[in-house]
């Protein structure tokens, strides 16, 4: 069977920057294989591109731009955000605010926001809220494991339930 649109794909990757260094950013293995709903638009376009009409069994290796992956970095992403707002009960976590700590935070309509801090100051503190992986360029190899026809339950849920799926 061919990757293709309702189809339940299990697969293996490792996901490098492609780069001079190739830096691995992540692996997943066959014991916990990356499994999804191909076609659903829940992932990026160029990747789902890729992968279609192959079959368990194959390998994969292709490489996505910045622009086809997660954007490039956008300097309006990156703001001054007020101390105040990262207070507790009038104390903040010193624990949780640190350099380097991913924060989900809100953003106006009350949807969950990622952010990276950058900096902390005396009265603000720099947050990055570009996706992690913006600017960068990607490279992804791996292996098809598995291709299946989806249920009637997970075309109408819009994800794969079951094994390294989604539980009710």
């Amino acid at each position: 069977m061919k990757v293709g649109n309702q189809k339940v794909v299990s697969l293996t990757y490792e996901l490098r920057k492609k780069d001079a260094t190739g830096e691995l950013i992540q692996k997943l293995e066959s014991d916990r294989p990356f499994v999804y709903l191909f076609g659903v638009g829940g992932l990026l376009p160029k990747f789902e591109e890729s992968l279609s009409g192959l079959e368990a069994g194959d390998e994969f290796s292709f490489e996505l731009s910045a622009k086809e992956g997660y954007g490039e970095q956008n300097a309006e992403a990156i703001v001054d955000l007020d101390k105040k707002i990262f207070e507790i009960d009038g104390k903040i976590d010193d624990e949780l605010l640190q350099l380097g700590n991913q924060i989900t935070m809100q953003d106006q309509n009350g949807n969950p926001l990622d952010g990276i801090v950058m900096e902390i100051g005396d009265d603000k503190v720099k947050m990055d809220f570009n996706h992690p992986l913006a600017g960068m360029d990607l490279h992804f190899s791996g292996t098809i494991l598995e291709v299946r026809k989806a249920t009637a339950e997970e075309l109408d849920h819009g994800h794969v339930h079951g094994d390294h799926g989604h539980q009710h």
